[in-house]
């Protein structure tokens, strides 16, 4: 599963959302703050999906994405992409439906197409990008009412899968897509707006892990693991690479800002190479000045996510190696420290 898997609803709640055999499993907060946990509910999945990935949008909508293979009824192997909604903390999810695919069925390249990752911009319409056939980027988003829009092309060449996307407080949408070549980077000028190939990035990014933040008004920081380093890397919106450490040991990392003891950080928790979860902070836009890493000491399956609950604190959860979900919160009021684990 893909994408941050600990949201916050407009009502100040937690979810939390996991995988189990066939089935979505979701807790959610019994008040805003916590520590109480509902759950799990469990939410069947279609047959056939092999990837899901969650983004949310500032309107608290929850939007799942999933690659779905099929057999037609000509007997040919079919490629859909899959979609469902939560619109409320707690509520059911809408039903499963196709959004499709840029290639028809009985074209060769339909079977080739990638897996779906999701952003939504600040006016609440879902994005959704995909590796094409050809390995290129191409694109498709919601109109006003509802109906999906045409596909569109965004070119690029090389890709791998699971690019990262970002939006920034004025709804612009940002893309990485790592690739063979340097990697790939598209803006949006205005919120709404075509995307634009801007000048590529000389790094190495390793598919799947990277994660965007708005860091200055309107202006997205993605910070990526490095294959040619044991280090995850601050690319700014100016496009310079800043070496930050922490040696990611796979998957994709968390990032939030917060305020500590005053001062605007940013704070950064991704899996670490001998499967913990390493929390990271540093000053925001300060990357050089140094950031301080610490291991949590409690190993994990697949990525941690971090949000700020309803009174502002830092939520860390992971999935246990026991496959038990587990949550600590920040304790204090100064500093970061994180209090006990709490199983959920």
């Amino acid at each position: 599963m893909g994408g941050k898997f600990l949201t916050r609803g407009t009502d100040g709640r937690l979810t939390l959302f996991a995988l189990g055999s066939g089935e979505l499993l979701r807790w959610t907060e019994s008040r805003p703050g916590g520590p109480d946990w509902n759950g799990p509910e469990r939410f069947p999945l279609p047959p056939g999906l092999s990837r899901l990935s969650l983004s949310q949008g500032v309107n608290g909508y929850v939007h799942f994405l999933a690659h779905r293979t099929r057999e037609d009824a000509e007997g040919r192997a079919v490629t859909d992409l899959m979609h469902s909604t939560q619109y409320q903390s707690g509520r059911p999810l809408n039903e499963w439906r196709a959004i499709g695919n840029p290639y028809k069925a009985d074209d060769r390249r339909n079977p080739r197409l990638g897996c779906p990752t999701g952003v939504v911009d600040g006016a609440g319409t879902l994005h959704v990008f995909v590796r094409n056939a050809g390995r290129g980027l191409h694109v498709r988003h919601e109109d006003k009412d509802g109906k999906w829009r045409p596909w569109q092309d965004l070119r690029g060449s090389k890709l791998h899968e699971d690019v990262t996307v970002g939006v920034t407080s004025k709804g612009r949408i940002g893309v990485l897509g790592p690739s063979e070549k340097p990697l790939h980077h598209w803006q949006q000028p205005i919120q709404g707006g075509p995307f634009e190939r801007l000048e590529d990035i000389h790094v190495t990014m390793v598919p799947g892990n990277g994660v965007a933040l708005e860091t200055a008004e309107d202006q997205l920081t993605f910070y990526v693991a490095d294959a040619c380093s044991p280090s995850l890397l601050a690319i700014r919106p100016n496009g310079s690479v800043v070496p930050i450490g922490g040696a990611p040991g796979g998957g994709a990392p968390s990032a939030l800002r917060t305020v500590v003891d005053g001062q605007d950080c940013t704070v950064l928790v991704h899996r670490g190479a001998d499967g913990t979860p390493v929390f990271g902070a540093f000053v925001t836009n300060a990357e050089e000045w140094g950031v301080q890493w610490a291991e949590v000491g409690l190993p994990c399956l697949g990525d941690p996510a971090t949000v700020l609950d309803a009174h502002g604190r830092v939520v860390l959860a992971v999935l246990g190696t026991d496959g038990i979900p587990r949550v600590a919160r920040q304790s204090s009021e100064s500093g970061l420290t994180l209090g006990q684990w709490r199983d959920i």
